[in-house]
């Protein structure tokens, strides 16, 4: 008798907070709760899949009674000071940030600007602070009469390049964002450098999802690295590969919004994969979240849990399937950023014991030390493995 993981299978709803964590004023997030906001604002949530994983014991919802649950649950804190993708993403793979990324919230420095201009061959328009739908709007007719590209950034560690795809072309506007990866280090090393392609004409622009994003690379292996040493898949899907800027990503696969993630999910789950798929669902956040659209975002998660039997029927007796987020966009406040929240945890598998409440773990790093002990591989740096708490003995 003994307990063996052969298969992870980690979903991260982005931007799924379930409520402000304890230093949530100093990043001005007070009230936030994406997840309990959005359940009050639309009268409850229909969720009866996630009710059964333990999402009504992890936070009070009016559409989702507490009930008992078939797997093991509980909520994260976010120890790495910040509320990005990418620090949050990091912590679950267990790397704890000692300082926040840079942010440019005046926009970035004349002499970046000037720099960077230098090196493209051509102006900039923009260098604000901007919502990236607003922008084009604003921008997009001066963009294509002059064929500069829109620069921009938020309250998220980012620097974004906007263009026309009949304008600039594609392959011409990666080049552009590698340029600002390449620029951008030391105390102007921002999280993300984003290449934001659209199409249409003035009134009418509609970004695409030939989207891609430019990471700083990890200061330290992560769980992710050490999983793919021992030989294990390693599978992104979605913007995983991104984030991580392809470290410890054994095959990729990208996706143009969440339907398709939980079918490219499916189609996983049916093969024959060994070790860890990690997909994130970005919809929650680029489409609703950060567009305060909290009928979107309710519908969006409503979706996930009409699709989640498919995922759970799928698995194995040796898999495991979490779900958690990576920080909270609550649309139901004014602001349009992450807000600092602490994300939800569910563990279901036919190895997982059933109805456990795991409190409140002090860190997302404690999912990276938990992959590791799942996988019987060498732990990441930070991260006190819950492991022992939610495994039960399978025959095997």
């Amino acid at each position: 008798m003994t307990t063996m993981i052969g298969r992870i299978v980690l979903i991260i709803l982005d931007s799924l907070g379930v409520g402000e964590l304890p230093d949530a004023s100093l990043y001005g997030d007070e009230g936030s709760n994406t997840l309990g906001n959005i359940d009050r604002a639309v009268g409850g949530l229909s969720l009866p899949n996630l009710g059964t994983l333990g999402i009504g014991r992890i936070l009070s919802l009016a559409g989702v009674p507490p009930q008992p649950a078939l797997g093991s649950f509980g909520k994260m804190a976010e120890m790495s000071p910040g509320k990005d993708t990418t620090t949050g993403h990091w912590e679950i793979a267990g790397i704890i940030l000692d300082k926040p990324f840079p942010t440019f919230p005046h926009g970035f420095p004349p002499q970046i600007i000037e720099a960077y201009e230098k090196a493209i061959g051509t102006r900039v328009l923009g260098n604000v602070v901007a919502s990236g739908t607003q922008i084009i709007e604003d921008l997009g007719p001066e963009h294509m009469s002059t064929g500069f590209p829109i620069v921009y950034t938020s309250a998220d560690s980012v620097f974004q390049v906007a263009a026309h795809e009949g304008v600039i072309p594609l392959q011409e506007l990666y080049r552009m964002c590698k340029i600002a990866r390449e620029m951008l280090v030391g105390e102007y090393a921002v999280g993300r450098v984003i290449a934001r392609p659209f199409t249409g004409i003035p009134g009418n622009f509609v970004r695409t999802i030939n989207r891609h994003d430019y990471s700083l690379v990890p200061p330290y292996p992560t769980v992710l690295d050490h999983i793919a040493e021992e030989g294990y898949d390693v599978i992104g899907v979605g913007k995983i590969k991104d984030i991580f800027a392809g470290q410890g990503i054994t095959k990729n696969i990208s996706t143009t919004g969440n339907l398709d993630g939980l079918n490219q999910l499916a189609s996983l789950i049916q093969d024959n994969f060994r070790g860890l798929v990690i997909a994130n669902l970005v919809d929650y956040d680029s489409k609703y979240g950060h567009r305060n659209d909290v009928q979107g975002y309710a519908k969006a998660l409503q979706e996930f849990d009409w699709h989640l039997p498919m995922l759970m029927e799928g698995l194995k007796q040796n898999d495991v399937l979490i779900i958690t987020a990576d920080h909270g966009c609550d649309p139901t406040t004014p602001s349009t950023d992450h807000s600092r929240e602490y994300v939800p945890l569910m563990l279901y598998g036919q190895g997982i014991r059933p109805d456990t409440n795991l409190g409140i773990r002090s860190s997302f790093a404690d999912l990276g030390a938990t992959l590791a002990e799942f996988l019987q591989v060498k732990p990441p740096r930070w991260g006190r493995s819950f492991a022992g708490e939610v495994l039960i003995k399978l025959n095997v």
